[in-house]
């Protein structure tokens, strides 16, 4: 077995963490396939995650207000939470850093639009009290996460747990899954245009 702290060792975690993404292609396709349906419905996707999560969570909400691969596409309504930078520091300071994330879905989060959140670790005290208020807004939790068990993939409606030892390769599997998951959006967007 390759050893941690090695480029070998490394590739090891990581093609272990593409397989296990490679064996849960369902989920993002199902994934893809809702989210189009929300967007054209006029709904929205909230994104969340702490560190390098955070920017992976950034880079997606990017891709789909943006573009990803189409550039003939409206642009589709996707909020990084953690992008706000008054809202979370005034947040963090007058309500704690745990309800950073959750005082944000109840803010912005109506019935039907979609929470995904990023953890290498699921532990993340602040996703988890925003899976909370997501339910209790009646908004559909999705998780990117690290190996199960842990409690965001538990207390998520959907979990695509990418199962490799090392944090760093989760993350890089994390973005491979959105990447993904973009473009399997804007190909069931596609589809909706030609149906027309």
């Amino acid at each position: 077995m390759a050893r941690f702290g090695t480029i070998t060792g490394h590739l090891d975690q990581l093609r272990a963490g593409l397989e296990s993404l490679d064996g849960q292609a369902v989920t993002v396709d199902a994934w893809g396939r809702e989210l189009a349906d929300l967007f054209a419905a006029g709904g929205r996707l909230l994104a969340a995650g702490n560190g390098g999560s955070a920017a992976e969570t950034q880079h997606l909400t990017a891709e789909l207000v943006g573009r990803f691969e189409h550039a003939d596409r409206p642009p589709l309504s996707a909020i990084a939470l953690h992008a706000d930078t008054s809202s979370v520091t005034a947040i963090g300071n007058d309500f704690g850093a745990d309800d950073v994330f959750a005082r944000q879905v109840r803010a912005h989060g109506r019935p039907g639009d979609v929470l995904v959140l990023l953890s290498t670790s699921g532990r993340s005290t602040n996703l988890l009290a925003a899976v909370d208020a997501a339910h209790h807004s009646e908004l559909k939790v999705w998780a990117l996460t690290g190996p199960r068990p842990n409690p965001l993939a538990e207390r998520a409606d959907q979990a695509l747990a990418v199962e490799s030892a090392a944090p760093t390769a989760v993350q890089e599997v994390h973005l491979v899954a959105i990447h993904a998951l973009c473009s399997t959006v804007e190909r069931y967007l596609s589809y909706r245009e030609v149906a027309r």
